[in-house]
């Protein structure tokens, strides 16, 4: 009877270790967040990060004025959200209601000097008089620093 306990206690024992190297090799690779370049400091990456957001955030308020600031003037993007801001108004003229929303997920950034290039995954709907669009894709946008201010290109 002896034997078949300390049989058990090596099971047991056996059985943890088992599972902690099992856990430790799962988790060997995980890290806390998405890996940036090495080299862009973390204030840097964060004005980037803010950009993109509030620009987004602008979008989806439709504040047309606001997504504007954060562009470079006469970029791809300036003219992309000109084009959003024509639609969406020309939505207006058939329908009460019109709901623009763009999510960024920021996966990389790197910097060069005065220019970013972020890469990312956004997903965007929009509604109109009842019907639903909406879209995800990878994308990269590219930023100057402007002054002391990043601004989308």
């Amino acid at each position: 009877m002896k034997l078949f306990r300390e049989d058990a206690k090596l099971k047991k024992k056996n059985y943890i270790v088992i599972l902690s190297l099992i856990s430790i090799l799962l988790f060997a690779g995980c890290s806390a967040g998405n890996p940036t370049t090495p080299g862009i400091s973390t204030n840097e990456e964060v004005k980037i990060k803010s950009v993109i957001n509030e620009y987004f955030l602008a979008i989806n308020n439709q504040n047309w004025n606001k997504a504007r600031n954060y562009c470079v003037n006469a970029g791809t993007r300036y003219y992309a959200k000109s084009q959003m801001e024509s639609l969406v108004n020309s939505y207006y003229s058939y329908c009460y209601v019109v709901t623009v929303n763009f999510i960024p997920d920021i996966i990389n950034i790197s910097v060069t000097g005065n220019y970013a290039q972020v890469y990312m995954y956004y997903y965007g709907t929009v509604s109109a008089c009842g019907y639903f669009y909406s879209d995800g894709y990878y994308t990269t946008y590219t930023l100057q620093k402007v002054g002391n201010s990043w601004k989308i290109n």
